[in-house]
């Protein structure tokens, strides 16, 4: 057990002494950062409400938005929607809080595509640089089975995505305190649910919210772990990855009118297509058959790559 630990160290040591690795890094931050600049400047935040006449506050704003949708029959959908809102914190007697750093951080699982990206290329690049620059004679020589070191490299790109996962999402909060403040230790909000309008937890949207993007991350860090060990090239691995995460939805919709579709992996990565009175991709589809097929694959992924890996002669590299 020692050795696999020093093994995923050094894995881990080598992926983040690589200047490029926190030039990865360094461009999340600045993207984070940029969001929270414009959002700060351009942005209509919500700011916090007073505590003695917050109702007499909402009731001017749905009046404003109220006079501007007569006005601009464009704006119905957007202000109908705060108003509705607004409606809602006046009825069960809630004081709205104001834009913080929680709100910010949710809103921002969109950067897990991008964290996405940086996993695949860490993936795709782990096994197969190590053909590319002839140190697997290196790591094979050693008294430790392959299986075990594959295993420490693959536990180093999943460490590898949740750290960068978590950088993101400590950044975002530290830009969101700076840019908006706090809204306080657990601050809830009012959502659109598939029972309506809820009052819920912002944490526990963020968890959720990331916990469902997470399982699109792993499963393309994999499938770009199992191309780089497979066919031993770190492009074709990066390139494969992310043509088929840019273009997989669009592939599957499509097909969707073929039967055998809801088998194809892009149509179950997405589980929220089961929250929020959404409907499946494709009729028949339920959650317990999205989690079995991803099991599937996953299983197919790590079992290919240890196949090639396990079986492969290096004598010639």
């Amino acid at each position: 057990m020692n050795n696999f630990f020093n093994l995923t160290y050094n894995e881990l040591f080598k992926v983040y002494i690589r200047k490029s690795t926190w030039a990865m890094y360094l461009i999340l931050a600045v993207i984070i950062f940029g969001i929270g600049l414009i959002a700060n400047i351009y942005g209509e935040i919500e700011e916090g409400y007073n505590d003695t006449n917050w109702q007499q506050q909402l009731e001017e704003e749905n009046a404003k938005l109220t006079t501007e949708m007569e006005n601009d029959e464009f704006s119905q959908g957007f202000n109908s929607t705060i108003i509705e809102k607004n409606n809602y914190y006046l009825e069960n007697d809630i004081q709205p809080a104001g834009y913080g750093a929680w709100q910010f951080v949710m809103e921002n699982e969109m950067l897990l595509s991008i964290v996405s990206l940086l996993t695949i290329i860490i993936a795709a690049g782990i096994v197969a640089n190590e053909f590319r620059w002839g140190t697997i004679k290196l790591l094979l020589i050693r008294p430790i089975t392959r299986t075990k070191i594959l295993l420490s490299k693959y536990t180093a790109v999943l460490l590898f995505s949740f750290f960068t996962l978590l950088f993101v999402l400590l950044f975002s909060w530290i830009i969101g305190a700076i840019f908006f403040g706090v809204e306080g230790l657990n601050p809830s909000i009012v959502l659109n649910t598939d029972n309506g309008l809820e009052y819920v937890s912002v944490i526990g949207e963020i968890i959720s919210g990331y916990g469902y993007q997470l399982v699109t991350l792993v499963m393309m860090a994999t499938f770009a772990f199992m191309i780089s060990t497979v066919f031993r090239n770190s492009a074709l691995a990066i390139g494969t990855a992310i043509f088929l995460m840019l273009v997989g939805n669009q592939i599957v919709f499509f097909l969707a009118e073929r039967s055998w579709a809801k088998y194809i992996l892009f149509a179950n990565t997405d589980l929220t297509q089961y929250t929020d009175g959404n409907s499946p991709w494709i009729e028949g589809m339920t959650l317990g058959f999205s989690i079995t097929v991803l099991l599937v694959y996953y299983i197919l992924f790590l079992f290919l790559a240890w196949l090639f890996f396990a079986k492969r002669d290096v004598a010639g590299q």
